[in-house]
């Protein structure tokens, strides 16, 4: 049995074009889940300084990072600066699933790596506790903060009532 030719097995121009415009119609919901994911990793490194549970290798995550603050970052107040730092990324990663005030709290964010960056350079690989995780972050978070939360989130729906 001979079946007709796909209309795009003799053209890839064609089929690129289809791929392209059914990843266009997907973009919405495309970026709800970079967002959503992006949220759900800062959430999982705020919530065990909350709980002041282990993370990793850390046993104390909040001692680990007040000790960055103060001894790679020399900066004054390390406890209150850390609280703030556990707060950005509990609450700040649950606003960022929910698609909430996602441009102030993805600013926010590319600013504690940019600090993170500064605190573990000059190493570049992660492996070595370099600041290639945190770089690649910050600048996702760049993007969020330009970008907006999108219409897949709270602040579209809320956006979309008027």
């Amino acid at each position: 049995m001979n079946l007709p030719p796909s209309p795009t097995a003799h053209s890839p121009a064609r089929a690129t074009h289809a791929v392209i415009a059914a990843c266009t119609r997907l973009e919405p919901f495309l970026y709800a889940v970079l967002r959503i994911g992006f949220g759900a990793i800062i959430l999982s490194h705020g919530l065990p300084k909350a709980l002041g549970t282990g993370h990793g290798s850390m046993a104390d995550p909040m001692a680990s990072s007040t000790a960055l603050i103060e001894r790679a970052l020399h900066l004054p107040f390390t406890h209150e600066l850390a609280v703030l730092v556990m707060l950005l990324e509990t609450l700040g990663g649950v606003m960022l699933m929910l698609g909430l005030r996602v441009g102030p709290v993805a600013l926010l964010l590319a600013l504690e790596m940019a600090g993170i960056a500064c605190a573990l350079g000059p190493a570049w690989a992660w492996i070595d506790r370099g600041i290639e995780y945190p770089v690649l972050m910050g600048l996702l978070a760049l993007y969020m903060a330009t970008r907006g939360a999108g219409a897949c989130s709270v602040d579209g729906r809320l956006r979309a009532r008027g």
